[in-house]
């Protein structure tokens, strides 16, 4: 057979490729089994389906049928009986439910009254090939937990965003539901297939495996609207593939036994421990791997409720399955290495964690590793989290060498009904690591996490304005989400990249190289501004900041209202954080401005895309400063379309400063306007070469040539009015900041030995951070909500000016100092209390001293000890 006779073979016969007639021969074809259909509805009549037997309408539509084809392919897909594209379960009864109107609209509110009715009417398995990044829009979150807590299994597409990670769709991401990916007939993942983890936990934790499973999902046959079958592709397809498989599994389990045996914990163990991984993908990328209908028929037919840990294993040396963790050995003194397992029990709709997991190490090596757990206080529905802190302990600084081991909990649930005692169950997961000695400071890197807001929990803006069709940021901005490129690219360039969920003063400084700050939106305690300050002049620590856009103007008009909530949505802040930044730059004579700066440069033969980055209209004298022509696109309005002004040009290319190294005491810094050639979410072209230049700089000191040419070096400081830079004063940012009014707190990211402290030398003040310019109003308490007119933007201009004014006086102190002192010492303005202050105190202390022994002569004579012990007294207190 040619080679496309054989690909139309397999795309006409995926039942066969998963073995589906195996069933089918031994007498299992979904019967009984009641199979909702969450999408577009379906046709009464259509020739492809024996068991049609209910339609609903939720949507203000009049009409049950499908008039787009997607639910009929779906259900095709699922039961289809056509021999040219046969479904995997041809007897289950299918209920439609139409909640999709033929222009593909549909609301939360219309998927609440149709979930209530899957409640009501017992269905068994419910697909779902759709999905969206908001998994804070608890009306629905909450129903789909409501709607497996009835025993009904869910099963739902992961969402085609890849091959970007940190892309997963609720509800695929929740726990209780099968999230399902793709793949090709090549077993490779489809490019289109959404990417793990899950965000919901960042910035304090860390994500879970998802995609629970993949199936094939390019150009997989299914049923047209009215007759004859056509290829679709899409996790929307593999997402049905799934379903028909459950629903022929559930079929497998006799009727009356049915709901006292299968629950969505089974069938999601039956289907992960029965899957067959895939050579190459990691985790993240394919789950437990692809489903095995057989092996997972052979784990339910003799199935007895239990309950397990997903995955079982976790072998960090086992790459690439292991990725992120198989990349970077642990050592001690480092961040916790944190892993999220998932606990599914199949014993019950709700059970708990017995007693506190045991670390049980397999040689006496083992007890170099301190293995800290949390987890569910109460595991429901059907599901809960397992979480590992690893920290080597400071005894294996020199170890190098492999530890294993067991860990161990029991869970245990209600009695079931009939049954006297609780049931419970004994789980163990695997663990083995990789440790190295300790690596040296300078090739270090702290990634500052705590600090980024993401949506959903509120409208955080894309970074990149030249983008129209994803206008949120919502991929995580972690490491191991949108910036796993740029984890790779470190860590092939030999360094060691650590993870900070937790505020500035739960580290120590000491033990890194650079604290790397990329595009953060969140504000700053000030025991972080003053920590980071005496970090970098005190204890020689660099940092690298990746800013992004900031212009309230364009915030303003990117306003939008949201049909789904009924409200105006508005950005909390630009691409960044730029007010917060310059607080937390302040000390150096570094601020950042609010143009939107686009355009293209070369830097010693090294092309770089500027995107919707800021400029740098602060810096001190003696700092390297890097100045391109770039366009400024920051008078260009945005509408709620995201589409530009028309009557608005971009004004011409301007020489903007963008890139900035110094050295502050004993330590350096480097800051650069825009990330966006560090986050793979929307790259164009990619800035590695210059944050590596820019590590090795802030690292170890390497200064290259061409960034710290003689023509870059600044005689004389850089000082640009930013007075329309601040805040807006009509969003409530506390609803969204893990700082502002939020205490002081070091996390369970954080060293073992600071968890629930204020961190590293930091003592209780009892105040939280504020930010005065919110005006608290009636509306203040309703996130996401900003009417605009013309009146108000005149009205948020002058409160902008108000705010601002001693925000531009803080500068102008600061910037005195740099004016008119030796640029040597670059932290002058905040060192001179140390520098000056002493002095002059010690003088004084000598001359009164000198004028007290001349007055007393030999009366009361004092000690050379006691002025010694005075002035260092004084020194600590300044």
């Amino acid at each position: 057979m040619y080679y496309s006779e054989v690909l139309m073979y397999c795309r006409s016969q995926v039942t066969s490729l998963f073995g589906a007639e195996r069933l089918w021969g031994i007498g299992f074809t979904g019967r009984k089994v009641k199979m909702a259909i969450f999408d577009t509805g379906i046709r009464a009549d259509h020739p492809h389906f024996r068991n049609i037997k209910e339609r609903t309408n939720w949507t203000n539509e009049d009409t049950l049928n499908d008039n787009l084809g997607h639910g009929t392919f779906v259900a095709g897909v699922i039961a289809g009986q056509d021999a040219e594209c046969p479904g995997f379960a041809p007897d289950t009864e299918i209920y439609a439910f139409r909640v999709f109107t033929d222009a593909q609209i549909s609301y939360t509110s219309w998927f609440l009254d149709a979930f209530n009715y899957a409640i009501a009417t017992g269905m068994d398995v419910l697909n779902l090939s759709i999905g969206g990044p908001d998994y804070l829009d608890l009306p629905f979150v909450e129903k789909v937990w409501e709607l497996t807590a009835n025993n009904i299994i869910m099963v739902s597409a992961i969402g085609n965003d890849g091959p970007l990670y940190g892309t997963l769709n609720n509800p695929a991401d929740q726990s209780d539901v099968i999230g399902v990916g793709g793949i090709d007939y090549n077993n490779h993942i489809a490019s289109f297939s959404s990417r793990g983890m899950t965000t919901w936990e960042l910035p304090h934790g860390y994500g879970r495996v998802k995609p629970d499973v993949v199936a094939y999902s390019r150009d997989i046959m299914g049923s047209k609207i009215s007759t004859g079958c056509k290829t679709l592709s899409g996790t929307s397809v593999a997402s049905p593939v799934v379903a028909g498989v459950v629903c022929l599994l559930v079929s497998v389990i006799p009727e009356d036994r049915r709901k006292s045996i299968l629950n969505p914990a089974t069938m999601k163990q039956a289907l992960v421990e029965g899957a067959s991984r895939l050579s190459g993908p990691n985790m993240y990328e394919q789950g437990a791997g692809k489903i095995d209908l057989w092996q997972s028929y052979e784990i339910l037919k003799n199935y007895q409720p239990r309950a397990s840990i997903f995955p079982n294993m976790l072998d960090f040396t086992d790459c690439p399955y292991f990725w992120p963790f198989c990349r970077q050995p642990l050592y001690a003194g480092a961040m916790p290495v944190v892993f999220n397992a998932t606990i599914l029990n199949g014993m019950g709709v709700i059970g708990y964690v017995k007693d506190p997991p045991v670390w049980q190490p397999s040689e006496d090596v083992g007890n170099l590793l301190s293995v800290h757990f949390t987890y569910s206080d109460v595991i429901w529905p059907w599901t809960g989290y397992l979480a590992l802190h690893l920290q080597v302990k400071d005894e294996g600084y020199q170890f190098s060498g492999i530890i294993s081991g067991n860990v161990t909990l029991s869970i245990y649930s209600p009695a079931a009904h009939g049954e006297s005692s609780p049931r419970s169950s004994s789980c163990v997961l695997y663990l083995k690591v990789k440790v190295v000695p300790t690596p040296v400071r300078s090739r270090r890197i702290l990634w500052d996490q705590f600090h980024n807001i993401k949506y959903p929990s509120g409208f955080v803006p894309r970074d990149s304005l030249n983008v129209h069709n994803d206008i949120l940021d919502w991929h995580g901005d972690h490491l191991h989400t949108n910036f796993h490129i740029l984890f790779n690219m470190l860590r092939d360039a030999g360094y060691y990249i650590e993870t900070l969920g937790s505020p500035l003063t739960c580290f120590d400084a000491s033990n890194y190289g650079t604290l790397l700050m990329v595009d953060l939106e969140d504000e700053y305690f000030n025991e972080e501004i003053q920590k980071l300050k005496d970090d970098v002049v005190q204890k020689g620590l660099g940092v690298a900041v990746f800013a992004e856009w900031y212009h309230v103007d364009t915030m303003v008009k990117m306003t939008f209202f949201d049909e789904n909530t009924r409200s105006w949505w508005t950005p909390i802040t630009g691409g960044a954080n730029v007010p917060a930044l310059n607080e937390l730059l302040a000390p150096f004579g570094i601020a950042f401005g609010d143009k939107v700066l686009s355009g293209d440069f070369s830097i010693n033969g090294e092309q770089t895309h500027y995107a919707s980055g800021t400029d740098i209209v602060q810096f001190p004298a003696g700092g390297y400063l890097h100045s391109f022509q770039l366009q400024d696109n920051s008078k260009i309005a945005q509408d709620n379309s995201r589409i530009a002004d028309t009557q608005n040009t971009p004004e011409k290319s301007k020489l903007s400063s963008v890139l900035g190294m110094m050295e502050a005491g004993k330590g350096r810094i480097a800051v650069y306007g825009d990330s966006n050639c560090l986050d793979s979410s929307h790259m164009v072209t990619n800035c590695y070469w210059l944050l590596r230049k820019i590590v090795e700089f802030t690292g170890n000191r390497i200064k290259d040539p061409v960034l710290f040419s003689e023509s870059a070096q600044l005689k004389s400081p850089v000082f640009e009015s930013i007075h329309q830079l601040s805040r807006r004063p009509d969003v409530n940012f506390s609803t969204y900041s893990t700082v502002v009014d939020k205490e002081l707190i070091c996390h369970q990211d954080s060293r073992f030995e600071v968890w629930g402290t204020k961190g590293y030398g930091i003592h209780p003040t009892g105040a939280t951070r504020k930010l005065p310019e919110y005006q608290k109003s009636d509306s203040s308490t309703i996130p996401n909500i900003t009417i605009v007119t013309s009146d108000s933007t005149q009205d948020e201009a002058g409160l902008q000016r108000n705010i601002a004014t001693p925000i531009v006086a803080k500068f102008d102190r600061r910037m005195d100092y740099f004016g008119f002192l030796s640029h040597e010492e670059i932290d002058i303005g905040v060192l001179v209390a140390s520098q000056w202050m002493v002095p002059c105190f010690a003088a004084t202390a000598c001359l009164m001293l000198y004028l007290s022994c001349r007055v007393q002569q030999k009366r009361r004579r004092r000690k050379k000890g006691s002025t010694a012990a005075r002035l260092s007294s004084m020194d600590r207190m300044v």
